[in-house]
């Protein structure tokens, strides 16, 4: 059994398959999951698990190099808006509707239980070295 960090065996699996430039979406319970994606849905009820919690605990798991999320957020969910500047570097920021045709290129979906607008991010997985 592990010792630490995630243990869903389905994310922790996922993760672990993960490499260099590959896209992971983490995103609120009302965002549409691209066609096809490898999912893992953490939702339970309404925000629980929070965007904030899965954030954390998967920034604790892989290097981030790049990480996009919508514009709208800044002006809809400031909370959230303030979360992914203080744990990411440099966010780009795109139109809602570009990050849901952004989202088909993720090679894993993390979907959350949060319940508040635009609490989605696609972040760009980095290298070690």
């Amino acid at each position: 059994m592990k010792r630490s960090g995630i243990i869903n065996a389905a994310l922790a699996g996922a993760i672990a398959r993960l490499g260099h430039t590959d896209e992971v979406l983490v995103c609120d319970s009302g965002m549409p999951l691209p066609p096809g994606a490898n999912v893992v849905d953490l939702a339970f009820l309404p925000g629980i698990p929070s965007f904030a919690d899965v954030l954390d605990g998967l920034l604790a798991e892989i290097v981030v190099e790049g990480a996009t999320a919508a514009q709208e957020v800044r002006t809809a969910n400031p909370a959230c808006a303030a979360l992914l500047a203080e744990r990411l570097t440099d966010p780009v920021y795109v139109p809602h509707e570009d990050l849901k045709r952004l989202s088909h290129r993720a090679r894993l979906v993390i979907r959350t239980g949060e319940a508040h607008p635009y609490a989605n991010v696609i972040l760009r997985c980095g290298v070690t070295f």
